[in-house]
């Protein structure tokens, strides 16, 4: 049972680590059209429907969309609480 959850807990983080990946990607596409291409509307279609509903709640000011630093941060802080959780859980 303990090594299910620390497997879980530990894939939860892998998948936590590559979606916040994407999300830079993502945010450099946007820096820099040239290098967009068919393969950032996958992304798009992957970052897009995650950063919708929070710029509801806080639109872009002056051309600055605030969305993304709020889903980057609040990944980090489940990161942080699922590293604490996987660390007591597995290591101790």
């Amino acid at each position: 049972m303990n090594s299910l959850l620390c497997s879980f807990l530990n894939g939860l983080h892998t998948v936590i680590w590559i979606y916040t990946i994407i999300m830079l990607i993502y945010a450099v596409l946007s820096w820099i059209p040239d290098l967009r291409g068919r393969w950032s509307d996958a992304i798009g279609m992957l970052v897009e429907p995650v950063l919708a509903p929070v710029r509801r709640i806080i639109p872009p000011m002056m051309g600055l969309d605030l969305s993304f630093l709020v889903v980057i941060v609040l990944l980090q802080l489940v990161d942080g609480v699922i590293g604490r959780y996987a660390f007591n859980a597995c290591y101790l």
